[in-house]
């Protein structure tokens, strides 16, 4: 049986991660997209090349936009963001995108001699790069301030209700620590993951201009559900080797970790190969999603095994002194 249970280290690393993304988010905040921001986004795919950023930005300058960003995406497609507009000016952007220069290229034309020679003749005509409308969203910034509170809201009645249930079902669990410190310290766990995950996202937004729009929640509120269940699971087989309790809270504890590890440890990489797929093989769209799932649940993982577990024995430790 491995010696798993040697908190001091875990604490250490898991602190440090914890201190760091919060001054991050503290300095510099996170990229909210323009679901919290309020403003339009518009997506577009042109038939043959996809023109310069500089020169999208010289087509709309003289449409007051605000600050335009500009994300190129695939081969010939653009994500434009800026500030609220109405049907009217959305429409005076897409006549602005449309106006585009007219190319010239080459006609080859081959015939043949007597010689079964191929003689090749160049004309030259003139073809536009059409543009398609894929995506045009707009949100006005009371929808956004809205959006932030009900974030925040479903975050903290998720938290709320998780307590209340593992309380619950390890009500006849008193022997060595009460039930409720159960869902305390899983919640724990559970604030090392959020964390963690919007730490990341508050570099990724500062230096690759990462947005964090619903989905972004959708992601938190999923990381929740996967990382307590996670965390209960090695809970429950505590539970079930407390019935044989030998009075040495720590062994059982590692003994119980160490039965669920390769559990664990699969139950994670299956999860994890199934989202590495979709952040490479996927749409543009979901990418943020998937890897606020990928980083919540690599924490989550993590914490379930070397950061709740040892909070058990610590909070033993401290009701016995």
């Amino acid at each position: 049986m491995i010696n798993i249970i040697n908190y001091k280290k875990y604490f250490i690393l898991s602190g440090t991660l914890v201190i760091v993304s919060i001054l991050a988010f503290m300095f510099w905040g996170l990229n909210l997209g323009i679901d919290f921001t309020g403003g339009s986004l518009l997506e577009v795919e042109y038939t043959k090349s996809r023109p310069q950023v500089t020169e999208i930005q010289n087509k709309l300058s003289n449409l007051n936009l605000g600050d335009i960003v500009i994300q190129p995406i695939g081969n010939k497609s653009m994500l434009l963001r800026f500030k609220s507009v109405n049907e009217e000016e959305h429409q005076k952007i897409l006549d602005k995108l449309r106006e585009n220069k007219k190319e010239k290229t080459k006609s080859v034309k081959t015939t043949k001699t007597t010689d079964n020679e191929k003689v090749e003749s160049v004309g030259k005509e003139q073809t536009n790069n059409k543009i398609i409308e894929k995506r045009f969203d707009s949100i006005g910034p009371v929808i956004g301030q809205e959006l932030k509170k009900k974030t925040f809201y479903a975050i903290i009645i998720a938290i709320i209700m998780i307590i209340f249930y593992i309380a619950w079902a390890f009500r006849k669990v008193s022997n060595p620590i009460a039930s409720w410190k159960y869902g305390v310290i899983a919640i724990v766990a559970l604030f090392h993951d959020i964390i963690i995950t919007i730490g990341v996202f508050v570099f990724l937004g500062k230096f690759y201009s990462v947005e964090i729009n619903t989905p972004f929640v959708a992601a938190l509120l999923t990381i929740l559900g996967y990382s307590v269940n996670d965390t209960i699971v090695i809970f429950d087989r505590i539970r079930e080797n407390l019935k044989n309790y030998d009075y040495n809270f720590e062994n059982t504890v590692n003994k119980s970790v160490n039965q669920n590890l390769l559990r664990s440890f699969y139950t994670s990489l299956t999860t994890l190969l199934v989202l590495f797929s979709l952040l490479f093989f996927g749409g543009d769209t979901i990418k943020s999603f998937v890897l606020a799932l990928i980083v919540g649940i690599i924490a989550g993982t993590y914490s379930s095994i070397f950061l709740a577990s040892p909070l058990l024995i610590v909070w033993e430790k401290i009701g016995h002194k």
